[in-house]
């Protein structure tokens, strides 16, 4: 009999992975990672996700053999796969660390059960959230559901747990017969379409790491002034690591307070932090409301009359050509890139639920598709914030004017001719609606929903 096999999940790292540790202290190591888009409820990752987790998987499997262990791939059901490695392997143990979306937990569950069934120990750890969610609730026990009051009862909690150091070594056992990654398909096939991917990121664990020492002592002391001006370089771009698990929440709250940061920093590291509650906040909300992708948190939003999508609309949006300025600059910047500037998420979401009238899922699906930071909590919580139906949402009648957006946190003009080389020539497009009357359209609809009692 080997020692534990340690499943790989959405904590593609080897520092701060506390069922790693645990394994690599238990015996001969089986490392694997199960591509799981066929299980019930299972949510495929999107094209832009895809890339990413082809180049994190080849980071993380070098690292693992630097250190004397082979990471194992196979694709299909979980429930199926995890199963037949230990047959394989005979492996005395599995070990995982934590998942909160509905369909990931239920396939937890189940897993849990029929191996200790089997006489195997089966242990789960916390590694990707600072708290568990069942840990911050209210006074009478139930969650959160507004911010603010979330954010100050995860704080008295205490100060988070120092991240576990990588293990030097680690005792690898005989491994199984793996997929080939590159059979999986996830880069693009037909059409190269990852050249701005590639341009901008280096995924896997050492340039994560690098890529959070880099913001602490530098772009930290930038974040509380200049965090909303996307032409900026003021934010930490952490995104995509913390949903691949590339770093911990753990290994980013003790950076932004490390000894080494200037005391001077503080309010920007405090205000940094809060996006971290955020994230944190929202996975609450997932894992109390496992259908946040696809139903409104506030059932009131059932009624609202959505416009069916009109397909030349929609895709002057998705292709970054809709005639307003900032909300094709940060389509764009998606586009090629695979993320975009947090004010922009707001400004373009808001421009397609409000002012083009379009069902907030519509948006939610297209980010899935096209962020490698998209994941089941952030993803459509930030769409039905925007869209007011969401938990703690901005209220329906907030709409992002886009132009005095721009004004504000774009005054120069920088980020949108960044993005939209042919602004202010006769090649850049006609606004395609406009701002005034399609704002008191929504407005209308939403006043219409509310008298309707919904």
């Amino acid at each position: 009999m080997t020692g534990p096999m340690m499943w790989f999940r959405q904590d593609l790292r080897l520092a701060d992975n506390a069922a790693l540790i645990a394994a690599v202290a238990d015996g001969a190591v089986v490392p694997v990672y199960i591509l799981d888009d066929i299980s019930p409820g299972a949510h495929a990752i999107g094209g832009a996700q895809r890339w990413w987790l082809h180049h994190s998987l080849q980071a993380l499997a070098a690292e693992l053999a630097d250190r004397g262990a082979t990471l194992t791939l196979r694709r299909g059901a979980a429930l199926r796969e995890i199963p037949k490695l230990v047959g394989e392997t005979d492996a005395s143990a599995v070990l995982w660390n934590r998942r909160y979306g509905g369909a990931a937990r239920d396939i937890d569950t189940q897993l849990k059960s029929s191996l200790r069934d089997e006489g195997l120990h089966v242990q789960s750890y916390q590694a990707g959230l600072l708290n568990e969610p069942w840990t911050v609730q209210t006074a009478d026990g139930r969650p959160f559901r507004v911010f603010t009051p979330f954010w100050k009862a995860s704080l008295a909690k205490g100060e988070p747990r120092h991240p576990f150091p990588a293990p030097a070594t680690i005792d690898g056992a005989e491994a199984p017969a793996s997929d080939d990654l590159d059979d999986w398909a996830l880069l693009p096939i037909r059409a190269d379409w990852a050249d701005g991917l590639r341009e901008s990121w280096e995924p896997g664990e050492k340039a994560a790491l690098k890529q959070l020492d880099d913001f602490v002592h530098g772009n930290l002391e930038l974040y509380q002034a200049h965090r909303d001006e996307p032409a900026i370089d003021a934010t930490s771009r952490l995104s995509p690591r913390l949903r691949w698990g590339e770093v911990s929440p753990y290994q980013v709250w003790h950076a932004a307070n490390h000894a080494s940061v200037p005391p001077a920093q503080a309010k920007n590291a405090a205000a940094f932090l809060r996006e971290i509650g955020w994230r944190e906040f929202n996975y609450n909300i997932l894992f109390h409301f496992p259908d946040l992708a696809t139903k409104n948190f506030r059932p009131s939003f059932d009624a609202f009359p959505w416009e069916p999508p009109q397909k030349r609309e929609l895709e002057a949006w998705q292709q970054g050509k809709t005639g307003i300025p900032l909300v094709d600059a940060g389509m764009r910047e998606l586009w090629h890139t695979g993320v975009m500037h947090n004010r922009m998420r707001m400004v373009t979401a808001s421009f397609l639920i409000k002012n083009l009238l379009t069902d907030w899922r519509i948006g939610e699906a297209w980010f899935w598709d096209t962020l490698v930071d998209a994941d089941d909590a952030n993803n459509p919580a930030n769409w039905q914030w925007v869209a007011g139906s969401g938990a703690d949402a901005a209220p329906y009648f907030r709409i992002f004017n886009p132009r005095l957006q721009a004004e504000k946190f774009d005054k120069a003009g920088e980020y949108q001719r960044r993005w939209i080389p042919e602004l202010g020539t006769d090649e850049y497009p006609e606004p395609i609606v406009d701002l005034k009357a399609s704002r008191n359209e929504a407005l209308d609809a939403y006043e219409a929903v509310k008298r309707s009692g919904g």
